[in-house]
């Protein structure tokens, strides 16, 4: 089967519709046009299409034979950032931007899709495509409850995500957990507030948070297995009005992520951990304390027979060994709430240039990835969907 040259006719389509996501990028939950054009293009595709809430798109591919109903899936959401490209299709809205590599997802498995389409008589089974609204804020879960996964029910599920950090032409797979669990939590200290003249008459939030914020880093290195990796880190401190205030309370906020499966018997919650060290710091200041956790989810854990499919195919496609690295990464993602209820794979198109200075990190106003690793994610999704509805018992 000529897949290359289905990927070759449509490569300018490729880099536009990735271009046109690019330029008119839209919040989590907000992607009402994103979700148009998918659907638009999908229907004109000749796939089936639904709605899975208001944003959410599933294009259905069935095959000449029965058989089973795999899942690729892509995000659609951009993030809050303002654009600091001098790109040509730069961000038309401000203060939203794709940085993270989303328009390539969706852009790799809407042509991924047609061209399945075109060759469904060799398809045995089904093939779901699911365009997901609001990775960033973990809205998989939600979708699941919605039925994604149902009607026809899925059996297995692969993703696929561009890094900037993994060099062009390279894909990072392996079996086991790939991306971290993570524990989103708001921390707030309440002590009695003061003149800065007269602490001992006061309880100070300020100095029990800076206890809190050193000693729960012994948590990593003395306390859980070294070869589990965890982390746990404040992003955000607020506290006080004035120098010679001690203030009523400090608000912290951050993140606990670890990169293992909490079901394993071995195991210990970090999060048990973390709030042993909050109650004791606290006690032993004076202060009190309350933790609420916005969302949590568990790791990305790869299945090792859909990862070795992932590998087989990546091997006819960059031929080096050294070209598929494993990959690792204590970056979040909801496709995990899929892959712990079907067989997953969640791999990496190495999208990093830095001659076109395509090397930043994701998340950065100057964001951008190789559009030559668009190509190989559609490959990608193309190989491993045939792979395994067709070698699938």
């Amino acid at each position: 089967m000529q897949i290359k040259k289905h990927i070759h006719l449509l490569e300018e389509e490729l880099r536009q519709i990735r271009r046109d996501f690019h330029q008119n990028p839209e919040l989590g939950c907000e992607e009402h046009r994103t979700a148009e054009r998918i659907s638009e293009y999908l229907k004109n595709s000749g796939i089936e299409v639904k709605r899975i809430t208001e944003t959410g798109i599933v294009g259905l591919i069935q095959g000449k034979e029965t058989g089973r109903t795999l899942m690729l899936r892509a995000d659609i959401d951009a993030l809050p950032v303002e654009e600091m490209t001098s790109l040509p299709y730069k961000s038309k809205n401000p203060g939203k931007m794709h940085a993270c590599g989303h328009d390539g997802h969706s852009a790799m498995l809407l042509v991924a899709g047609k061209i399945l389409c075109k060759i469904r008589d060799r398809i045995r089974g089904n093939i779901k495509l699911v365009f997901q609204p609001n990775e960033e804020n973990m809205f998989a879960k939600h979708l699941i409850d919605k039925g994604v996964l149902d009607n026809p029910k899925v059996d297995a599920a692969f993703g696929i995500h561009l890094m900037t950090s993994l060099e062009s032409g390279k894909i990072g797979i392996q079996s086991g957990p790939v991306m971290a669990g993570m524990h989103v939590f708001k921390l707030t200290i309440i002590g009695r507030g003061g003149h800065t003249g007269f602490p001992q008459d006061s309880i100070d939030p300020i100095i029990t948070a800076a206890s809190i914020i050193q000693l729960v880093q012994s948590i990593q290195t003395r306390e859980l297995n070294v070869l589990k990796p965890t982390l746990i880190v404040f992003g955000k401190i607020c506290g006080g009005t004035m120098s010679n205030i001690i203030p009523e309370k400090v608000e912290m906020e951050g993140t606990i992520r670890y990169l293992y499966d909490l079901a394993e018997n071995d195991v210990k919650n970090p999060c048990e951990s973390f709030e042993r060290i909050v109650h004791s710091v606290c006690n032993a200041h004076r202060a009190k304390y309350e933790i609420e956790y916005d969302y949590s989810h568990p790791a990305v854990i790869n299945d090792s027979e859909m990862a070795k499919i992932v590998i087989d195919e990546a091997q006819k496609l960059v031929k080096r060994k050294e070209n598929i690295p494993p990959y690792v990464t204590m970056i979040g993602e909801d496709f995990c709430e899929y892959a712990k209820r079907v067989p997953s794979a969640f791999y990496f198109i190495g999208a990093g240039n830095k001659k076109n200075l395509t090397d930043y990190p994701h998340h950065h106003p100057r964001f951008n990835f190789d559009e030559e690793a668009l190509s190989i994610g559609v490959e990608m999704h193309i190989r491993t969907a045939l792979s395994y509805l067709n070698s699938h018992d």
